[in-house]
């Protein structure tokens, strides 16, 4: 038996234990809170900081280009720290970020989103190689749900308390920015024992995989994942405005929003449902990414059915992004791999997802509508289409390890 056949083996017999679940969603839900807080704060933080909208841009897309610069470097620190002793680290981490941030200095504002952005950026790359290395192949797809649909649900929690929280904390906003140190700390005590037990500690003989640049499949992957973070970042940034230009009022635009963000998360619930017994997801893969192109096409022809625009794009995008993370750790060949897949994926990924917000908002400087913008969106879902049939292929890349 080869190694690799025998680690599946091991792999397949281990069974999932509720305290690897609690341990996996304490860290997921700590990967979105501090970041979607700020975009319903942001109106406060320019009028407190004289913060322009310029700056106000830069502090939104910060994170996503830290994300791009930290996660290739994670599959190293990885092998030398193992998983537990990283998540720790990066937890440690992620709370002086948060409160970094939130003191008063705007150079701290963008120094602790640094900092933090970091900290989160090991998180998510660490998650689906954990997942990888501690969970059955089978109950990957659905453990990779569970802790998607934590991190969208926390996400939109964030989102809904950030504002009433600022109304009513001594120090505002600022005080606000940092209610998220509530969920670091039971993560961190729960990893904790982990970390001295050996979790997740790399095999004394264990080599360090390297990024599958010249892989086929690994740059499916990655696409695949790069671009339903564009089209997803895209929604968040845009879909008020686009709504507003055809006359929908900003509380109306508002709660489409809303209603977006809740279809998603219903939708990346039931995936495990609809995959179970499925290796093979290419045509899963396609059919979200055609369902967010449709949801562009109704938001470009029809946009007083903003409803059913927002249903389509919550479908497509709520299974995107559970097939994204699925990806990340099926097709690695080993757990090892799975770090360095998932550093590629998420590198290369977020710049595409960072350029998305910028590059649409440039063309709608250009032409003064959102036709062309939304036509560019359609045709970068129908590449995601294309990219998920192929990293839906139930394959695993080569194993360098």
């Amino acid at each position: 038996m080869s190694s690799q056949e025998l680690t599946e083996t091991k792999q397949n017999g281990r069974a999932v234990t509720l305290g690897l679940l609690v341990a996996i969603v304490l860290v997921a839900a700590n990967l979105r809170a501090t970041l979607t807080g700020v975009g319903v704060l942001l109106p406060a933080i320019e009028q407190g900081t004289g913060l322009g909208s310029g700056g106000a841009g830069l502090l939104s897309t910060l994170p996503l280009l830290t994300f791009a610069a930290t996660s290739p470097l994670v599959g190293r620190m990885s092998h030398r720290l193992g998983d537990a002793r990283l998540l720790v680290l990066s937890l440690a981490v992620l709370a002086a970020g948060t409160l970094l941030r939130s003191l008063p200095s705007l150079a701290c504002l963008f120094a602790g989103t640094v900092v933090l952005s970091a900290a989160i950026a090991c998180g998510n790359v660490l998650l689906p190689a954990v997942v990888r290395r501690s969970v059955p192949t089978h109950r990957i797809g659905t453990v990779s749900a569970l802790y998607v649909t934590v991190m969208g649900l926390v996400a939109a929690i964030s989102s809904g308390v950030s504002v009433p929280l600022a109304d009513v904390l001594p120090g505002a906003w600022r005080t606000s920015l940092g209610w998220s140190l509530l969920l670091a700390i039971p993560a961190l005590l729960v990893w904790i024992p982990r970390m001295r037990n050996g979790s997740g500690r790399p095999a004394p003989t264990a080599r360090r995989s390297a990024m599958p640049w010249r892989s086929l499949l690994a740059w499916q992957v990655t696409f695949f994942m790069g671009l339903q973070s564009l089209c997803f970042y895209a929604v968040i940034a845009w879909l008020p405005s686009i709504l507003a230009h055809e006359g929908t009022s900003a509380s109306s635009a508002g709660w489409m929003l809303f209603f977006y963000q809740v279809v998603a998360l219903l939708a990346s619930s039931v995936v495990p449902l609809l995959s179970r017994g499925r290796e093979d997801q290419r045509w899963m893969a396609a059919a979200a990414s055609a369902l967010i192109a449709a949801g562009f096409v109704v938001l470009l022809t029809a946009p007083a059915m903003s409803l059913l625009s927002c249903t389509l794009l919550g479908l497509g995008g709520g299974t995107c992004i559970v097939l994204a993370m699925t990806f990340q750790s099926r097709r690695a060949a080993s757990p090892a791999q799975a770090p360095a897949l998932a550093g590629m994926a998420q590198a290369i990924g977020y710049l595409v997802a960072a350029a998305g917000p910028l590059l649409l908002g440039v063309l709608y400087d250009h032409t003064g509508g959102w036709s062309l913008p939304l036509l560019v969106l359609i045709g970068l879902a129908l590449a995601m289409a294309a990219a998920g049939f192929g990293a839906g292929r139930d394959l695993q890349l080569a194993d360098d390890s």
